[in-house]
C-alpha cells in the first residue's frame, strides 16, 4: 500500500538496509535502517519544535534545512543532505548542526538515551 507523498518521511521510509547516518552529534557513522531510526526518533524527543526553512532536490540529493527549539530552550540549526540511489532508495544521510552549545546539549541527551543501544564509540 502506498502512502501519499505528504505522509512519507524525507528519508526514513526509503533507507537501504545498510544505510549510513553521519551527524554532528555522533562520533562516527551509524549503520543500518533500524539503528538510524532509533537515532532519529531519539533526536525528535529533544525538540519542542522543528521548522523547515529550505527543501530542494539537487541532482540525486535532497537538501533540507530546519530550525529547531530544543527542550532545553536552545535554538538549533540543521542542514540535512539525503543521498538517493537511482531507484529512490537512500544509502546515506548527513546531518550537520550548529551552534556548538546546542549540539553538545543534544549529544549529551542522546548519550543518555542511546548508550545501551549504540556502540559507546559513537555517542559523544
Amino acid at each position: 500500500m502506498s502512502h501519499p507523498q505528504t505522509e512519507r518521511h524525507p528519508f526514513l521510509d526509503d533507507l537501504t538496509a545498510d544505510a549510513q547516518l553521519l551527524s554532528s552529534v555522533l562520533r562516527g557513522p551509524v549503520t543500518g535502517r533500524d539503528a538510524i531510526r532509533r537515532v532519529v526518533d531519539a533526536v525528535g524527543t529533544f525538540s519542542v519544535s522543528q521548522t523547515p526553512t529550505f527543501v530542494q532536490d539537487v541532482g540525486s540529493r535532497l537538501v533540507l534545512e530546519y530550525e529547531a527549539t530544543l527542550t532545553s530552550g536552545e535554538k538549533l540549526s540543521a542542514a540535512v543532505i539525503v543521498e538517493h540511489n537511482p531507484d529512490g532508495s537512500v544509502p546515506r544521510v548527513s546531518v550537520r548542526m550548529s551552534p556548538l552549545g546546542a549540539v553538545l546539549s543534544l549529544a549529551a541527551g542522546l548519550r543518555e538515551r542511546l548508550s545501551k543501544q549504540l556502540p559507546e564509540t559513537l555517542v559523544i
